[in-house]
């Protein structure tokens, strides 16, 4: 190729030039100037991190925890984490386990593990699109697998899925509970799917960050985990993060819980990554987790109520239809407007001061939707379902 045949200018190989920018960020962006906003948008609390852990990594900091670590974890966070997911989940030895640089890196080491170019990759939708995209980066071919929304919110096609499960797959990715919509897989459709995936040598890939914030079950109980079915040395590949439990979101400290026979690759990924999550908020991770157990009870039950409290106020609302969701922290709800999902969060922003985040971040299934994260106190989720509620009358 001559000089003459080159583009004007430089740019991304195409597999990434294709990735979805984040409709979030771009309802968000439309909010820059605009006084007052009330921003439900991200996905995360607007408590900061409870003192406790702020004090383990104020005090390894002071130690002198500034250097590189293992590449999978030091050794003390791996064993505590070990021992998390074996009261939870049944036996998991601390060689199943490594400590990552936040859940979304977990997700892409995961993918890089098991996914080529030309890959095919099963994902279901809607869904953060950070699960839907990361393969896509790798070369792979995603299809998607809607939920279903009806009378008792959103369901799972089971029958569905299994059929886009062909031979061809390579992986299953599914976060459950989920991000928007709060669905959570139950214990029967996890192990027809695993049995499934078992038979035709499928990976699967399981999303879990959001597992301790599950409301259908006794208090403490955790969302149904494949970790609860398969074997450590299956093809099942679950994520977690410290994000959401305890309230870590900008710390940036996740974890893999993986086939023995992936470690050491997965240790030379890392190394290309991250190196190793820093070593000061590793040991923020142990305090998070050995003197986190009532905060995370507690905070579940602020969840709830937040929960139950902003559904029965928009349930008020002219021509909204919304069902109070099994797990996480939103809201997925629909009203008049959200068949242009995006368009409707701007008018929020710019008009009332309101922001959501549109269903159709969370790919064309979750269009006719918004998301409302409600990890917050009720005295904001009444100040903003009163803008909603100004919007719409004058609307």
């Amino acid at each position: 190729m001559s000089e003459t045949d080159l583009p004007p200018f430089p740019s991304a190989r195409d597999a990434v030039r294709s990735l979805r920018a984040s409709q979030i960020r771009e309802v968000a962006n439309a909010g820059f100037g605009v006084p007052d906003v009330l921003p439900f948008w991200f996905g995360e609390s607007d408590r900061v991190t409870p003192p406790f852990i702020r004090d383990a990594a104020s005090a390894a900091l002071a130690s002198g925890a500034t250097f590189y670590t293992h590449n999978l974890g030091i050794a003390p966070l791996r064993e505590t984490l070990a021992r998390y997911v074996s009261a939870l989940h049944g036996p998991t030895s601390v060689e199943h386990v490594a400590v990552t640089s936040a859940g979304v890196n977990a997700l892409m080491l995961a993918a890089q593990l098991v996914v080529g170019a030309g890959d095919r990759v099963v994902a279901v939708t809607p869904l953060w699109p950070n699960l839907v995209e990361i393969p896509k980066i790798l070369g792979a071919h995603v299809e998607t697998v809607s939920l279903v929304y009806g009378a008792g919110g959103w369901q799972l096609d089971l029958e569905r899925l299994l059929a886009a499960l062909t031979p061809d797959t390579k992986l299953l990715m599914l976060n459950s509970p989920n991000n928007p919509t709060g669905w959570v897989m139950s214990r029967d459709e996890q192990r027809a799917v695993l049995d499934h995936c078992r038979h035709l040598g499928i990976w699967v890939v399981a999303d879990e960050v959001y597992e301790r914030l599950y409301y259908a079950g006794e208090p403490g109980q955790c969302a149904p985990s494949f970790l609860d079915l398969a074997g450590r040395d299956e093809r099942v590949i679950c994520v977690n993060s410290f994000s959401k439990a305890w309230l870590m979101t900008g710390w940036r400290l996740g974890w893999i819980v993986a086939p023995t026979s992936l470690m050491d690759d997965l240790g030379k990924l890392v190394e290309y990554n991250t190196s190793c999550a820093p070593a000061f908020v590793q040991q923020a991770g142990i305090a998070a987790i050995e003197q986190g157990a009532q905060f995370t009870r507690e905070l579940v039950g602020e969840l709830r109520a937040s929960r139950d409290h902003l559904v029965g106020a928009l349930s008020a609302l002219p021509g909204v239809d919304v069902k109070a969701p099994p797990g996480a922290m939103y809201v997925f709800f629909s009203l008049p407007g959200a068949s242009r999902s995006l368009d409707l969060c701007k008018a929020l922003v710019r008009e009332a001061g309101l922001g959501l985040a549109p269903g159709s971040a969370f790919g064309p299934e979750g269009e006719g939707f918004v998301r409302w994260c409600y990890a917050c106190d009720t005295a904001r989720l009444d100040a903003g379902v009163e803008r909603l509620k100004e919007y719409l009358a004058r609307h």
